[in-house]
């Protein structure tokens, strides 16, 4: 259950950030949920050992996690973007 709940929070998150970074139109919802996922395991690794809380790949689903998880998939974002476009946005 826990698996199929990270599954559709991170679609929801990384659709989130893609509608922010603005490359909605060029992703899927598959992508939207690899966006949110990765972004998630990111924000595990980089950021939340800086702020505390958990990310939502570890099964904790507070406000903290939420927005961890999305900062985390707008970080990846605009990664991708640097190296596709070579501008963040």
């Amino acid at each position: 259950m826990t698996l199929i709940l990270i599954l559709l929070v991170g679609g929801i998150i990384g659709w989130l950030a893609s509608i922010l970074m603005r490359t909605n139109a060029q992703q899927g919802i598959f992508l939207n949920i690899v966006v949110g996922v990765v972004g998630s395991l990111i924000a595990g690794v980089v950021i939340t050992p800086l702020i505390g809380g958990a990310p939502i790949t570890s099964g904790g689903f507070d406000i903290l996690s939420l927005l961890v998880s999305f900062l985390g998939a707008v970080v990846l974002l605009a990664i991708v973007n640097m190296f596709r476009r070579g501008s963040i946005r």
